[in-house]
């Protein structure tokens, strides 16, 4: 067994494409390796913010050969068949085989294939591997027409210690790599993977990004400690910093406490946007006038004058900041919404003015719903929700918008909860981040979210398999997490229609009000059985609920869905479920063979026998039972009325033969089966229940 090595040496490859590219060069290589029949033990990559690397363990030197088969004409077909095939294979009649088959014996070509050498094999099979290898955005340079994320300069490809010199482009694989840019900047000879890692290491290059986020991180804490304060926990800043160093040294640095007159969250911005710089904070949680830097190299000053620089480069940001922030006050918030009705929202859909107002109204009648909700409070906020995209703060932080609005609502004199509520109005922006639950905050987020569905459904403007290009899927969430983590009553169908109707007339007549509804209603349906995933409820359960067609109370929808998981754990559910999908399955056979539906009432006079006879009168009973839980909404009582029905079910498959030969008997049998059907299908379709 032997080993692979495998480094592509470039400029620097951008922070966020590090990850995924390391990972499509591991799969694209092992996935040729496996075609080209060559086992392997592990495979790991790694990447740097100049390298990709690959490193396969436990390969073997050569392919195990192989038998080859090939089937040919049949024994005693027309002789000049039998010589195409021989001269296909390159054999003759004698070494072939005859084998019998089901349609008589067959003449079968078999050979010995020898595997190659895995040297002769690699070279190849990494060219081929390496087209593979996917980039968000990637550039020619020079007169080369190889295409790459930034220019490649070199190859390194070693297998059992041995170059394999492959061509890629315009390079050619050799044995070379190089240290780090400013610290170690020459080439070197490597002589397999233990000798590229020990001699990586010696030239200031941690290969693995688990390493540098590990020294980056420790320094960090440690510099926090040392000035008494607390080191900000950020992974993705940790993550963007490990993949723009090579050798990542922490150091520490201040900025004015006069700034601290600003906002906090445009000080953090302003660091870690545009500087991806830490912040560092009190014992109280308070911003310090400090900061953390990853430098890329270790200085003999102890990095001084490179923390020197930085603050200076800081010092510039944080004036503009405070700049516009001054500026803003100045002009207030108000003042920025004329300008509303100049920015495009969407071409088909207006401006940000018209959306302004439309989830002012549509604010106003979520309110009804949102208990303790102040219906002008949450106008208020809904008028000034897109007023900050205006300020000069937001247009040079646009990660700041809602929160400076609500700084400056603040400041003009606004009532809290408006303040609040505009801060809010986007959240959650995602499945980690916190879901608003102050009424008129969660009154307004709803209403912009809900907005937003509703108009791009209406000019058809969907999400289509991977793509979402306006965050659609993500507005659904939101508006689902919205309304079960604050345990809304809200009538879905009713909001999407009104909102649809605050549309101007050509949105509205470019669609159809009940398929924009019926459409929002499906799409919801996919994005609540993507959330409840993750908390280990069964999609299938979601889907056999939905399926009724009758709700859009998300709450009600859940509490349907736990009393239907209860059900189907128990004895009871799972041998009714049983029953049931039986039931169905003789339904749909013989309405296939008749070309009929068996639907209607069951005629007392034509039942024969006990079994039949109990479980038509359980059913007269459990029936009406069930549908007055349901109007009741004790979906747990009405699975209990239907539990009754598991004993008489069983006695009916077991001492009643459906298909009888008389006609009329059969007619009346399969119609008492459609009743067991059309009794449980009133708390959801058991079609859609898997198991």
């Amino acid at each position: 067994m032997a080993g692979l090595l495998l480094e592509l040496f470039s400029e620097e490859i951008p922070a966020r494409m590090q990850a995924r590219a390391a990972d499509d060069l591991k799969k694209a290589v092992v996935d040729r390796l496996k075609e080209a029949r060559l086992d392997i033990g592990d495979a790991v990559s790694y990447v740097t913010p100049r390298r990709l690397v690959l490193m396969v363990d436990g390969l073997p030197t050569r392919q195990p050969d192989i038998k080859v088969e090939r089937k040919g004409p049949k024994v005693g077909a027309p002789e000049q068949a039998v010589e195409g095939f021989l001269k296909s294979v390159g054999l003759t009649l004698e070494q072939c085989e005859q084998r019998d088959t089901p349609k008589g014996a067959v003449w079968f070509a078999v050979s010995e294939e020898a595997g190659r050498e895995t040297a002769a094999v690699l070279g190849d099979l990494l060219s081929d591997a390496l087209t593979a290898v996917f980039w968000a955005k990637s550039m020619r340079w020079g007169q080369h027409a190889l295409r790459w994320v930034r220019p490649l300069h070199a190859i390194l490809c070693q297998f059992d210690g041995v170059v394999v010199p492959f061509e890629f482009g315009h390079l050619r694989a050799g044995n070379i790599t190089h240290g780090h840019r400013f610290m170690a900047p020459g080439s070197f000879q490597v002589a397999d993977a233990n000798d590229y890692r020990r001699k990586l290491l010696a030239a200031k290059v941690m290969l693995d990004p688990k390493d540098r986020k590990d020294a980056i991180w420790t320094g960090a804490l440690a510099l926090a400690e040392a000035e008494g304060l607390v080191l900000e926990d950020d992974p993705a800043l940790l993550a963007e910093n490990a993949g723009l160093n090579e050798w990542p040294t922490p150091l520490v640095g201040g900025f004015d406490e006069a700034f601290l007159a600003v906002p906090e969250e445009a000080l953090v911005s302003a660091m870690r946007k545009h500087q991806k710089y830490f912040a560092l904070r009190d014992a109280a949680g308070k911003l310090a006038p400090r900061f953390v830097l990853v430098s890329n190299i270790e200085t003999t000053d102890a990095g001084a004058a490179i923390v020197a620089g930085n603050e200076r480069v800081l010092r510039a940001r944080l004036s503009d900041a405070r700049f516009f922030w001054d500026q803003d006050l100045k002009a207030g918030l108000e003042a920025g919404l004329p300008a509303l009705s100049g920015m495009v929202f969407h071409a088909k859909l207006g401006s940000l003015g018209d959306k302004v107002r439309r989830i002012a109204a549509l604010s106003a009648d979520l309110s009804k719903f949102v208990p303790d909700a102040n219906g002008v409070r949450a106008i208020r906020a809904a008028k000034l929700a897109k007023a900050d995209l205006v300020t000069a703060m937001v247009g040079e932080f646009p990660d700041l918008q809602g929160i400076m609005g609500a700084y400056y609502a603040r400041h003009a004199g606004e009532d809290e909860a408006v303040a609040q509520a505009i801060s809010d109005h986007y959240r959650p922006q995602g499945p980690g981040d916190a879901c608003p639950s102050a009424p008129e905050s969660v009154a307004v987020a709803l209403a912009d979210k809900i907005d937003t569905l509703v108009g791009f459904f209406a000019i058809d403007e969907k999400p289509t398999g991977s793509k979402d290009p306006f965050a659609l899927r993500r507005a659904a969430l939101g508006v689902i997490r919205l309304v079960l983590e604050n345990n809304l009553r809200l009538p879905l169908k009713k909001l999407f229609a009104d909102a649809l109707s605050r549309y101007d007339n050509a949105v509205q007549i470019e669609s159809q009000a009940g398929d924009v509804v019926d459409g929002l209603l499906e799409f919801f349906a996919d994005r609540l059985k993507v959330h409840l995933r993750e908390r280990g409820v069964r999609h299938d359960l979601v889907a056999a609920v939905f399926a009724l067609g009758n709700e859009d109370d998300l709450v009600r929808l859940m509490v349907r869905v736990d009393a239907l998981s209860a059900f189907i754990a128990g004895e009871d559910g799972a041998n009714l479920l049983t029953a049931y999908k039986r039931a169905a399955n003789i339904l749909r056979i013989e309405e296939k063979k008749d070309g009929r539906s068996f639907t209607g009432d069951v005629d007392a006079e034509q039942l024969v026998e006990v079994a039949e006879k109990n479980l038509i009168a359980k059913i007269d009973v459990t029936g009406p039972g069930t549908d007055a839980a349901l109007v009741a909404e004790n979906f747990t009582g009405a699975m209990a009325a239907m539990a009754q029905l598991r004993g008489p079910v069983d006695a009916f498959f077991d001492g009643v033969t459906v298909n009888a030969d008389a006609p009329v008997l059969r007619e009346n049998r399969l119609k008492l089966l459609a009743s067991v059907r059309d009794t449980l299908d009133r708390v959801a379709d058991f079609s859609k229940i898997e198991g």
